[in-house]
């Protein structure tokens, strides 16, 4: 099967490769260029540790020139976050122990690296059931419109997943991590609390847009007050979801505002905008894609604070066009990818999968 891959945009290789290497802040995080390694889900931490291999993996990124990495999805200390047991967790000593010798791997590659903290909510996948006792977590128990598959979560339950996540983001700080990236997007369980599909409450979590950010609000404004006001917080959010690909959180650029300034006015630092087809407008009358509107929307409102670059804009994480094209074919990230945009190298996949066979991942 045959996979349209759109034509390569106007700038020249130089000018892209110019502007990708240059240095990047990140509130006070300095980055050493704006390459950022997207979360890939491997499924390669047998019951939930991540080992040695998944240490060198990551060195291999930063070694290759990668200014950022933001690690696979990785379980929040609570009892429904995920049901795969080789995805690794970032609870109990025997995972943070992994996690840190990871950290630790990085920084000795002189790299930066945040986990992707991650909630599956109600998305369970065949093989993959709650444990006996286990009851999956959702705003209203929907796995999609009108697919009920769980009670609605109460006040009790809300409260112990925030608590989770902040759990998580101290113990990522703790082990030496360079922030965090709360994964809201796809249709996981942050997700699910944005999405009118899945958010069928009628208290103070659910109603338009705006007040479906709630549970977000009420984690980040968690995660703050774990690892204060320095530490980077970035969400990452889609308008797709993987039980609709065809979803939209925002239907409109002015909702969409509306949208992002509640979000950054709690605490976050970045956006990371996910796309299916980062190629495509996001809204009829324009050419802008969904990174292009995040950027817009701080021309368009008052100043928040904390999602500002130098230059007073919003900083969304934009993926790389080839990175995406990997995706789609369930092709290996490469570890020199960044060193190899720089030197303008293009040698052939096929020619590295031998040197990469351990690295397979899934998007």
């Amino acid at each position: 099967m045959s996979v349209a891959v759109p034509p390569d945009p106007g700038l020249t290789l130089s000018r892209s490769t110019e502007t990708l290497f240059r240095p990047f802040r990140l509130g006070k995080l300095d980055l050493a260029n704006r390459i950022v390694m997207a979360p890939m889900t491997r499924s390669h931490s047998p019951g939930g540790v991540p080992g040695p291999d998944v240490a060198a993996y990551y060195r291999r990124r930063a070694e290759g020139g990668v200014g950022l990495i933001v690690t696979e999805g990785t379980y929040v200390p609570h009892p429904a976050a995920g049901f795969d047991s080789s995805v690794p967790r970032f609870y109990g000593a025997d995972a943070l122990d992994g996690w840190r010798q990871v950290a630790e791997h990085v920084h000795a590659g002189n790299g930066r690296i945040f986990p992707q903290l991650w909630h599956v909510g109600v998305v369970i996948r065949p093989g993959q059931e709650p444990a006996p006792g286990v009851r999956p977590a959702g705003p209203s128990g929907l796995a999609g419109p009108g697919q009920q598959i769980a009670e609605p979560m109460t006040q009790s339950d809300i409260d112990a997943v925030v608590e989770a996540f902040g759990k998580a983001a101290h113990s990522a700080q703790a082990l030496g991590f360079d922030g965090v990236e709360l994964h809201g997007a796809h249709g996981y369980l942050i997700d699910q609390f944005f999405w009118e599909g899945t958010n069928q409450r009628t208290d103070r979590y659910g109603g338009d847009l705006v007040a479906r950010t709630r549970f977000a609000v009420e984690v980040i404004q968690e995660v703050r007050r774990r690892v204060g006001p320095d530490f980077p917080v970035v969400l990452r959010f889609s308008q797709w979801k993987l039980q609709d690909f065809d979803a939209k959180l925002a239907r409109t650029p002015q909702e969409l505002e509306k949208f992002l300034s509640t979000l950054a006015a709690t605490g976050v630092d970045a956006f990371h905008c996910s796309t299916r087809r980062f190629w495509e407008p996001e809204f009829q009358g324009s050419d802008l894609n969904l990174a292009g509107w995040t950027k817009k929307a701080d021309r368009q409102t008052e100043h928040h604070g904390r999602l500002r670059d130098a230059h007073g804009r919003i900083r969304p994480f934009v993926p790389h066009r080839r990175d995406n094209r990997r995706k789609r074919h369930r092709q290996p990230a490469r570890s020199d990818g960044a060193r190899r945009v720089r030197s303008g190298g293009n040698r052939p996949f096929s020619d590295r999968q031998s040197e990469l066979g351990g690295d397979r991942a899934q998007a």
